[in-house]
């Protein structure tokens, strides 16, 4: 992740069966976050339910959505795509402190 404003920053997801990478991810309140996703093998989703942050993750492509992260608190991140038998598995998170 890298800031390039004092407030926005970038964060940099691979998806692959049946994880994201990085696996943690650390952002002060009051962040917009801008994700950039793409995935090693199969199609996969990126969404962060409580927050409404949601697109389709295609091999070869980079999906990009932003998201200001305005209240404190442990945001989980999940694969919302069927990618296979471990599917359920596949989540991460993303703590706003």
């Amino acid at each position: 992740m890298c800031s390039s404003d004092l407030n926005e920053y970038e964060a940099y997801y691979v998806a692959r069966i049946f994880s994201f990478t990085p696996q943690h991810l650390v952002v002060p309140a009051g962040a917009r976050v801008h994700f950039f996703v793409t995935s090693g093998d199969v199609e996969h989703g990126f969404s962060v339910p409580e927050t409404g942050l949601n697109t389709m993750v295609t091999p070869g492509w980079v999906s990009e959505v932003s998201h200001a992260f305005t209240k404190p608190g442990k945001y989980l991140l999940v694969c919302n795509e069927y990618c296979g038998t471990g599917h359920q598995l596949m989540a991460t998170d993303i703590e706003v402190k």
